[in-house]
Formats: C-alpha cells, sequence, structure tokens
C-alpha cells in the first residue's frame, strides 16, 4: 500500500457496491490488496458478504439501495482517497493492471482526472474475445471530485470533467455464474427497460423478431461471435433473445389488467 507524498490521505481507493456476493467477492478482494483502501457499501446482504469483506480488510458501511448510479455515487463519495477505482463484485485486477493502475495514477499529469480500462468478460469457462464483449471500455478510475455515475436502471456509466487517459491492461470480468444466471439477468433488464418505455403496439412484435435476427447476427457473424465457439453462440442466441424480450415485454403493458376485473 502507498500513501501519497503530499499528505496522510489514501492514494487509491477501491469501491465496490455488494449484496449477496459472498460466492465470489472473494477474487476481488484479493486482487485490490495494492490499494490504500477497500470500501464495500452493501444494501443488505443475507449471507456472509459482509463478514467475508471484513475479514479481508475492506471497510464496509451499510446503504438501502438506490439504484446503480446512485449507488455507486455514494459508494465513491464514501471513499477516502484521492483517485477511486469503482469495481464491481464480479471483477477483479490482475497484477499487471495493478501495476499499471499504481503507475498512471503516480505520473500523470493535474490535467488528467479519470482514465479508462478495458474489460474482459470470462464466460463459460472461456475468455470472451469477439461478439462485441471486448474491449468493452469503461471510465472506472478518477480522482475524486471530478466524476458522477449517470444513467438509468440499466446503463450506468461514469462522467468525468477533465481529461481522460486510456491505460491497456484490462479488468477482468466474471460476467455470469452460469447460464441460469444469464437468463435471470436477462429477464431482469428487459423488465426495467420496459418499465423506461411506454407501451406498445401488436407491430412492435414482428419488429423485435427482426431486431432479434439482426442481433444475434451483428454478434455471431459481423463481431466474430463465432470465434469464441460454443459459448460465443450462446451469447449470440441469448443477446437475441433479450433484444425480443424487450418488445415483448413493452407490448405486455399495452393489455387491460385481467386482474383489475377479478374482483368478486
Amino acid at each position: 500500500m502507498t500513501q501519497s507524498p503530499d499528505s496522510q490521505q489514501p492514494l487509491l481507493s477501491v469501491a465496490v457496491i455488494a449484496k449477496n456476493e459472498a460466492d465470489r467477492i472473494r477474487a476481488l478482494l484479493d486482487s485490490v490488496k495494492f490499494a490504500d483502501e477497500v470500501l464495500v457499501v452493501d444494501s443488505g446482504s443475507t449471507d456472509e458478504t459482509v463478514e467475508l469483506c471484513r475479514s479481508l480488510g475492506a471497510r464496509v458501511i451499510h446503504q438501502d439501495w438506490m439504484g446503480y448510479a446512485a449507488q455507486k455515487q455514494f459508494a465513491m463519495d464514501s471513499a477516502s482517497g484521492q483517485w477511486v477505482l469503482s469495481l464491481d463484485a464480479d471483477e477483479a485486477i490482475s497484477p499487471e493492471s495493478a501495476n499499471e493502475i499504481t503507475a498512471a495514477i503516480r505520473s500523470c499529469g493535474h490535467e488528467v482526472h479519470g482514465f479508462s480500462l478495458p474489460r474482459l468478460s470470462r464466460y463459460l469457462n472461456r475468455w470472451i474475445r469477439h461478439g462485441g464483449w471486448y474491449p468493452d471500455r469503461k471510465i472506472r478510475l478518477v480522482q475524486k471530485g471530478f466524476g458522477t455515475w449517470t444513467g438509468d436502471g440499466l446503463h450506468e456509466k461514469l462522467e468525468v470533467s477533465g481529461i481522460i487517459n486510456k491505460l491497456q491492461c484490462p479488468i477482468l470480468h466474471y460476467v455470469y455464474r452460469d447460464i441460469s444466471d444469464q437468463i435471470d439477468t436477462i429477464n431482469r433488464f428487459s423488465t426495467v427497460h420496459a418499465d423506461h418505455r411506454r407501451p406498445a403496439g401488436p407491430i412492435h412484435i414482428l419488429f423485435g423478431l427482426f431486431h432479434a435476427a439482426g442481433k444475434f447476427l451483428e454478434c455471431a457473424i459481423w463481431k466474430l461471435g463465432i470465434l469464441d465457439g460454443i459459448p460465443g453462440f450462446i451469447i449470440a442466441v441469448n443477446s437475441s433473445f433479450y433484444v425480443f424480450l424487450k418488445h415483448a415485454k413493452a407490448w405486455e403493458k399495452s393489455l387491460p389488467d385481467t386482474n383489475a376485473h377479478s374482483k368478486e
């Protein structure tokens, strides 16, 4: 761990939001021991997440769930470091990336307030390098006070006021526990998407079919997902299913509420 040469304030904090992540957050915590502080904001875990994080040296605070962007903003604001690296519980940092991050924040100019990193995802025992999943560059490292998390329930992002430089070593992303976990995520995210849309007419079901077919071809062929083997094919199929499900659930919102007429 390194301290800022100008003060006793920690140079780098890692900020993580979590809930019921005891089965996979250890890999993250083990990978960020190079940081001066690791802060986990827990939103009400009922498993061993809190105890595990504290046993591994993280500072844990509770905050009821406010949505992805607001929760990540709270975590970033609660961190003590001059620089904050925001990570998810299913991510990790390689030793090479740790060295690159440490060197970058120590040597960058005063006008640089953020860094983006590529993200490499592992799914079905394979690192996925095609299909639109890589490099999946994300702004995650920001000088405190110069970053703001924005976005809806699906697409939060970190916006930085100032120059953003690019790092080359990727964040390692253990994206889904298994296929069932991916399907659960697709179901949840498609519902959130539909909730942010107006009810759609029947024509959107047909449009959804064409959109889904196009998404499969985009992932499998245009973005070379087939080069990732069977996992790449499964990603393409599930991505097209997600696209269709968004349209179907938007149409479902136009149906009358049958429960309202079932009261006796």
